[in-house]
């Protein structure tokens, strides 16, 4: 689809710049370094160094600038006062052989996960009757055929579907093509993945590994690729669902937005130049960016911490977590009744499993059954895919139930197709010696 003219442009000049604004042909004057920024009085002198050293640590010159002027958009824009719509995406970065364990110790995390995810599941339902969704985006390189087959057996049973996940270092754009190919030839082998309603190839949603997407560190470490953009819109991938990465060099300078890349595609980093997504305009020549809540929220009395919507063992979802991740109002423009919220976890290793797959998890869907009372709030669980087809048919000018366009462009993979077309299919109770 050839571009549109411009109607916002969200850009950023790493690294130690402020990112910018421009709305039509007007550009905010906010390129400042942040050695030129002009500190309050208590941060100057011996103290001033200790500051700067702070940011730099935490990376905050990528971000925080963005996020302070997104924070007063949304004070100054009305609110929005009626029926509100929570669609809640749970992406996992689901690693076996995180932190490379013998082979029974990762076969056993994905047992786990196999036998206890349709417990805590069917505790569960949201606006819709369905239980939470889950997104695993398994890693390529960690593939063996009895981790697929038992993710599946998920898919298979409505708790969730698999994306690609990949760790990938020093690559050219010709390597990682062929390994990005390979692995959608496996998955799509074991039923995973949508499919090309036109072609019948596989379609996927895609998280970097180490976060590192379009070779974004300033060591080159992680990556290699710089055109990976366009290198994954060509090999199906319909959205990059990578960030927030905050602390991580890697955030981009534009937060809390589902935005389409803009400029040249085939630059390092190129993800720090877009376009909001709103209803009336979409693109099919390149991948969607849908990025999860990051925000400054209160930690203890005083204290202050970066919100980047990793859920783990020892940072689990709570009430006031789920509050933050609300109030950041991702959403299409034009559509703001549809509110995004897109969080992620390692949920494989032991730690994360029990806590996910425990009270951690019961405590994060207790949280978010507040959100569906049915008067001020109706909760929707979507996986990745459910959740970019929503984003399009806002895009669309669709409105009302978003359940309703959970399979707007992109059908179900051919496993989950085939346990909906079969009627004695249920969720079954598993044991700890089911298969």
């Amino acid at each position: 689809m050839p571009l549109l003219p411009i109607h916002r442009t969200i850009s950023y000049v790493p690294p130690s710049i402020v990112p910018v604004v421009s709305v039509g042909p007007i550009a905010a004057p906010m390129l400042t370094d942040v050695r030129q920024i002009a500190w309050p009085d208590c941060a100057r002198g011996p103290t001033s160094s200790v500051v700067l050293a702070r940011i730099r640590e935490k990376n905050l010159q990528n971000w925080l600038p963005a996020y302070l002027r997104d924070r007063l958009e949304n004070v100054r824009r009305p609110p929005y006062r009626g029926h509100r719509h929570l669609l809640f995406a749970f992406c996992d970065h689901f690693e076996p052989y995180w932190r490379r364990p013998p082979r029974e110790v990762a076969h056993a995390r994905v047992r786990t996960w196999h036998e206890r995810y349709p417990k805590l599941a069917s505790e569960f339902r949201d606006a819709d009757g369905r239980p939470p969704r889950h997104s695993f985006f398994f890693p390529g390189e960690e593939y063996e055929p009895e981790f697929l087959e038992r993710l599946g057996d998920l898919a298979s049973d409505g708790l969730g579907e698999v994306e690609l996940h990949l760790h990938h270092d020093g690559d050219t754009a010709a390597e990682l093509r062929r390994k990005i190919q390979s692995y959608l030839g496996i998955y799509a082998g074991h039923g995973h993945l949508s499919r090309d309603a036109g072609t019948g190839r596989p379609r996927y949603a895609f998280i970097h590994g180490n976060w590192c997407l379009a070779n974004a560190r300033r060591d080159g470490r992680w990556c290699g690729v710089d055109d990976e953009l366009p290198l994954l819109f060509e090999t199906g991938c319909y959205a990059d669902l990578t960030f927030p990465a905050a602390p991580d060099e890697s955030q981009p300078g534009i937060v809390n937005r589902i935005y389409w890349p803009d400029g040249d595609l085939a630059r390092a980093r190129a993800y720090e130049r877009g376009r909001p997504a709103r209803a009336g305009e979409a693109f099919d020549d390149r991948l969607l960016m849908i990025e999860g809540p990051l925000a400054l929220a209160r930690r203890g009395r005083f204290g202050v911490r970066i919100e980047s919507a990793a859920v783990t063992a020892a940072d689990p979802g709570t009430p006031s977590r789920v509050a933050t991740w609300t109030k950041q109002e991702i959403h299409v423009e034009g559509r703001p009744d549809w509110v995004f919220v897109k969080v992620h976890t390692h949920g494989a290793p032991e730690a994360q499993a029990a806590s996910l797959l425990g009270e951690g998890g019961r405590s994060l869907h207790q949280a978010l059954a507040r959100y569906n009372d049915g008067v001020n709030w109706s909760l929707h669980y979507v996986t990745a895919r459910e959740l970019y087809n929503v984003a399009r048919a806002a895009m669309d000018g669709r409105a009302g139930n978003p359940a309703e366009y959970f399979d707007h462009l992109l059908a179900p993979p051919p496993i989950a197709v085939a346990a909906r077309q079969d009627p004695t299919t249920t969720t079954p109770a598993r044991s700890a010696g089911s298969s």
